[in-house]
């Protein structure tokens, strides 16, 4: 019986066709547990609720906004207190059509976004491949479908749909498909935001690969699903650039928000309420964090003299412990900050396309003046997974360690959200 599993799990890890979908099904199957089954079974947290078992666990933050637009449409008025023109039409525009078959809306945007994951996950598996090999592929597969932001990819919000077409423009991309990279690419741009990166990054990548010309005209096409939002935002709202505007409702200004990221960096090291307060009230997480900060310098300094097994089991074990104490603030720092360094570090492992398109994101996400739900942004430009994917590859046991760490926090956001709390 136990050879029969073993035999099992390594069918699921080499053979291409099954490996994405154990991989989603797997991590989608922890969320529902931890939605439906767990999370009703704890107490109403401080904020929160105790969700009932349904598909409303699935519905909730921005959730509310694509319920609106779906049901009711848009509405703004340009006074910086309407904010749903700021979310993109083509996900609750699919959600609408798939009512209109008789599917309610808790239905039809969890069902559209988790096939949406599975076919990205598709996507994303065929072009590493192609790119990187078949090592490189499988654990970039894994760091997408555990990373605890997936649990986005999971609920009614556009992380599924995005990363398919947006993966699928930059597919098409590298394999000269330009036609393929347009239309992909068009529809992503009318997803999401983030999804105007895409614009430049693929002009720059034709220009530094000195691709034809047909390159650059599938580069300024994508920016379809945006012109044509923007016309509507002209003809409906008499604002072209009322989407925009809609951001206003969301983040201070345009620009560097460096308030913001100070905010963050001393919650990190100092501690919320020691910030609050302006000064040292709880000396505790300050001595905490000095500690963890010593002891993983001591590992680093003494790391020739230990075995790697226990360096990496100590880098593990510190990691893990500054989350607990430094939470969402670090998560967003790191999820930026060291894409970024990932992406340099390795960007002569992979396409071109992949690094510009990773760059342009964060550099949008930094310029947009809001450090709020920073990581899920991040998450879904799908660049830094991919640079983390390959780098996994050459080293399994952090890989493990990894996915290990993935899988607890996917744990509790997935909790979180259904008790209501903020997530990301």
């Amino acid at each position: 019986m136990a050879k029969g599993l073993i035999s099992a799990s390594k069918v699921l890890w080499v053979n291409p066709l099954l490996f994405p979908a154990a991989m989603w099904l797997a991590s989608r199957l922890l969320i529902w547990i931890a939605m439906l089954l767990i999370a009703p079974l704890l107490p109403a947290p401080p904020g929160g609720i105790t969700p009932t078992f349904g598909w409303e666990v699935f519905d909730a933050w921005d959730s509310l906004n694509y319920h609106a637009i779906a049901t009711t449409g848009y509405e703004f008025v340009n006074d910086g207190k309407s904010h749903i023109l700021a979310f993109f039409p083509l996900f609750p525009l699919i959600i609408r059509i798939l009512m209109n078959l008789g599917l309610p809306f808790e239905v039809a945007g969890t069902l559209l976004n988790n096939l949406a994951f599975l076919a990205a996950l598709y996507f994303l598996y065929f072009w590493v491949k192609e790119q990187a090999g078949e090592s490189a592929a499988r654990w970039t597969t894994a760091v997408v479908a555990w990373c605890p932001l997936s649990l986005f990819a999971g609920v009614i919000y556009t992380e599924g749909l995005y990363l398919l077409l947006s993966t699928a423009a930059l597919a098409a991309f590298d394999k000269q498909q330009y036609g393929w990279t347009a239309f992909w690419g068009a529809i992503a741009t009318a997803t999401r935001p983030t999804g105007m990166a895409l614009i430049p990054a693929f002009a720059l990548a034709a220009w530094k690969q000195r691709k034809p010309p047909i390159a650059f005209v599938a580069s300024f096409a994508t920016a379809a699903g945006l012109l044509l939002f923007s016309i509507y935002c002209a003809i409906q709202f008499g604002d072209p650039l009322g989407f925009l505007h809609a951001q206003k409702g969301w983040r201070p200004s345009l620009g560097f928000n460096w308030q913001g990221w100070w905010k963050m960096l001393m919650q990190v090291t100092i501690g919320t309420l020691n910030w609050k307060h302006g000064g040292i009230k709880d000396p505790l997480h300050p001595l905490l964090f000095t500690m963890i900060i010593a002891v993983g310098s001591c590992l680093w300094y003494f790391r020739k003299q230990l075995s790697s097994a226990k360096v990496d089991y100590g880098f593990a074990a510190l990691v893990f412990l500054l989350w607990i104490l430094a939470g969402d603030p670090l998560i967003n720092i790191v999820a930026v900050f060291g894409s970024a360094y990932l992406l340099w570090q390795l960007r002569a492992q992979l396409t071109p396309v992949t690094v510009i398109y990773g760059f342009c994101g964060i550099g949008l996400l930094l310029a947009s003046g809001g450090t709020i739900s920073l990581s899920r942004l991040v998450y879904g430009i799908v660049s830094p997974s991919v640079a983390l994917g390959v780098l996994l590859s050459r080293y399994p046991r952090w890989g493990y360690l990894t996915l290990l760490f993935f899988t607890i926090l996917l744990a509790s956001f997935a909790v979180r959200f259904a008790q209501k709390l903020w997530v990301g």
